[in-house]
């Protein structure tokens, strides 16, 4: 096999590596492919692969009703299922939306 040029060359040949039952060094042997190169693409696939994905955070609309701050510089949520979040001034707005996601998810 000629040496692949491009990056979705080397990605077939991952998946190609994946299936085919073959250790490593087999398989770079077998297709005459340096084995130091296949073990690259093969972990970089992988890694690819195992990324954690975070879900997109979904903001929802709300309606602020006499918004106030407590002595201690904290701010409050109530969720549309009635519960009350307390968190500090400053805290990230995605993490909020995130844990008012959760509290109003049906699972809990």
């Amino acid at each position: 096999m000629t040496k692949p040029a491009d990056k979705p060359q080397w990605v077939r040949i991952a998946e190609q590596f994946e299936h085919s039952g073959q250790t490593q060094k087999q398989f770079a042997q077998q297709h005459g492919l340096p084995l130091s190169t296949v073990q690259s693409w093969i972990y970089r696939r992988r890694r690819q692969a195992s990324a954690v994905r975070v879900p997109a955070v979904r903001l929802l609309p709300v309606e602020v009703a006499e918004p106030t701050v407590s002595s201690e510089g904290k701010v409050e949520v109530l969720t549309g299922r009635g519960v009350r979040v307390s968190f500090a001034l400053g805290t990230d707005v995605s993490y909020v939306a995130r844990l008012v996601a959760a509290l109003e998810s049906p699972s809990c």
